[in-house]
């Protein structure tokens, strides 16, 4: 058994990508449902409309994101220095390279599937009302979009900064 902890602090990046694939699978499973996957079709899924919110948007972004981009980025944090032989620049940059994604991610996925279920009950029930709702949605996805922004931007800036060989 090893007692290297010296890669602890990259566990989170496999955890929340294990727990990204596993809600994404949830969610895959869900919207196929008979019931589920009719009312989707009926409100746009997956060509427009509220229902692309959810099929494809929320699904794809937490397989892809949260599942695979995590994954990715523990595993090159991981790798960099053996490849590189140098140090990772900054364990502090790949915390926060692991927050700024995950919270964007799973931030993203909450806002699609709220304003996807909302305005598809919209569409059935009180369709004017939909445009009102979008006053929420533009300023929640850009606040969304950006906090993963910061968290590839971090990512890249580590891992150019380690193969460039500068230290903190």
């Amino acid at each position: 058994m090893s007692t290297d902890t010296s890669h602890r602090h990259l566990i989170k990046f496999l955890i929340f990508s294990a727990f990204s694939f596993f809600v994404g699978t949830v969610h895959g499973m869900l919207q196929v449902m008979p019931p589920i996957r009719a009312w989707l079709d009926s409100i746009g899924s997956p060509y427009g409309g509220p229902g692309h919110m959810i099929d494809p948007l929320a699904h794809a972004h937490m397989n892809l994101v949260g599942g695979v981009v995590l994954l990715v980025m523990g595993v090159t944090f991981y790798l960099l220095p053996i490849f590189t032989g140098k140090k990772l620049y900054s364990i502090k940059l790949a915390d926060l390279t692991f927050w700024w994604v995950s919270i964007g991610v799973y931030s993203f996925y909450i806002i699609q599937m709220v304003f996807g279920i909302w305005e598809g009950l919209l569409l059935h029930s009180n369709p004017q009302d939909i445009p009102s709702i979008h006053h929420y949605y533009g300023p929640m996805m850009a606040i969304s979009g950006t906090t993963m922004l910061i968290g590839f931007t971090t990512y890249l800036t580590n891992v150019l900064l380690t193969v460039t060989g500068k230290q903190v």
